[in-house]
């Protein structure tokens, strides 16, 4: 058996020009509050949301964002049906709150009512544009931000204050409302990218200016939180693990507008970083089941989990995975036309025939599947399929090769 490893140079860690200072964080999961406000995202029941935080924990996700309780008594009920689940599993709940009294009451009502003291993230948006939309002071924000950390911390609540737009925001007024919230008991801070508005550089500038500028050596733990506007959302929440002590993301990266950074393809690369070691199989269901009952349909093209990530109907491409895994050496055979292996996830490379196919994708479809694979055989598939514009189905394969 060879060590694939060996037979592949990794420019993503020569060093030459740039380094990957990605580290492995704290990782929490914004599924069930933030990823459910996808305007095309449903409600998933309460079973599928409880299944979803057990394989949350199988995952090793550390925490996860269960609601928002100042929605309405309906969300507020679900949160604590969640939050009790958590005290079976190695997992911490939170929920999101304006700072606003009436949502650090839903908070302490949730916490009160399940027995769990409740992670609190109370929110405020930070950017200039938002102040001037909403007419807000920054003398008018501090005061809120005050009265809503300060009542949390009296009941109990671990506090995590948020900036919403941090990426947008101005220094001054960061260092105002974090020092605020700090001295008011916040034991954590986040930085959003709330309108995915960062680029990497952008992220690690933002978060340098909070370690260095705001928590200063304090006892005080860095969150970020992104969105995926630009399609950064992934690189920018790895860029973020280099300063951050924790990042969240959401299954499939779902959340409003275009989404959250997605989990899922977070994981899959602290995986191939070797950053993590732990069992990603889980994914699988995870991503099936926020599709299914959140009504979000997995592109055959999505990394790792879609349909397509795994399979190829492209002759030369075929023809090097079926070498391949003709040497029974499957780690050789993910990893021959693939940069992220299939085993990862629990799953295989599959071998098509279609259009752009040559006679070994047809050999090896039919060994597969136990047929002989006759010379009559083999050139009827490979006429039906160069004439066809699309891969030819298992039906219609199984067809063609019953025709002798």
């Amino acid at each position: 058996m060879s060590d694939a490893a060996d037979l592949i140079y990794d420019w993503n860690r020569d060093g030459r020009a740039a380094r990957a200072d990605y580290r492995a964080v704290e990782l929490d999961d914004e599924t069930l509050r933030d990823g459910l406000q996808g305007p095309s995202v449903r409600n998933p029941p309460l079973a599928v949301k409880i299944r979803l935080l057990h394989l949350m924990d199988e995952l090793g996700i550390d925490s996860a964002d269960i609601g928002l309780p100042g929605a309405s008594p309906q969300a507020r009920e679900s949160i604590v049906a969640l939050a009790k689940e958590t005290k079976h599993l190695r997992i911490t709940p939170n929920v999101a709150v304006r700072t606003h009294p009436a949502d650090i009451n839903g908070a302490i009502q949730a916490a009160v009512e399940s027995g769990v003291a409740i992670e609190t993230c109370a929110f405020i948006g930070s950017s200039p544009i938002r102040r001037v939309a909403e007419s807000w002071s920054l003398d008018g924000m501090v005061k809120n931000v005050e009265e809503s950390v300060t009542l949390a911390v009296k009941n109990g609540l671990p506090v995590m204050f948020v900036t919403e737009d941090t990426t947008r925001a101005d220094p001054e007024t960061l260092i105002t409302l974090y020092e605020a919230a700090i001295g008011c008991g916040a034991k954590r801070i986040c930085a959003s990218d709330t309108v995915g508005h960062a680029t990497p550089e952008g992220v690690r500038n933002l978060l340098t200016f909070i370690r260095t500028e705001v928590i200063r050596g304090r006892d005080v733990k860095l969150d970020y939180h992104g969105h995926n506007d630009r399609g950064l959302g992934t690189i920018n929440a790895l860029a973020a693990t280099a300063i951050a002590d924790r990042v969240h993301g959401a299954a499939l990266g779902i959340g409003e507008r275009v989404g959250n950074t997605s989990m899922d393809q977070l994981l899959v690369n602290l995986r191939l970083f070797g950053l993590i070691d732990r069992d990603l199989e889980p994914l699988v269901e995870y991503a099936a089941l926020v599709s299914e009952h959140c009504g979000v349909p997995i592109p055959a093209n999505y990394p790792a989990l879609g349909a397509d990530a795994f399979r190829t109907g492209t002759g030369v491409h075929a023809s090097a995975v079926v070498k391949a895994l003709r040497t029974g050496d499957r780690e050789l055979a993910d990893l021959v036309y693939s940069g992220v292996p299939a085993s990862i996830v629990g799953r295989e490379q599959q071998i098509e025939v279609g259009p752009m196919s040559g006679e070994s994708n047809v050999v090896f479809w039919l060994e597969h599947r136990g047929l002989a694979p006759t010379r009559e055989r083999v050139m009827r598939i490979m006429t039906s399929a160069k004439a066809s514009d699309r891969l030819l189905s298992d039906e219609e394969l199984h067809a063609l090769a019953r025709l002798d």
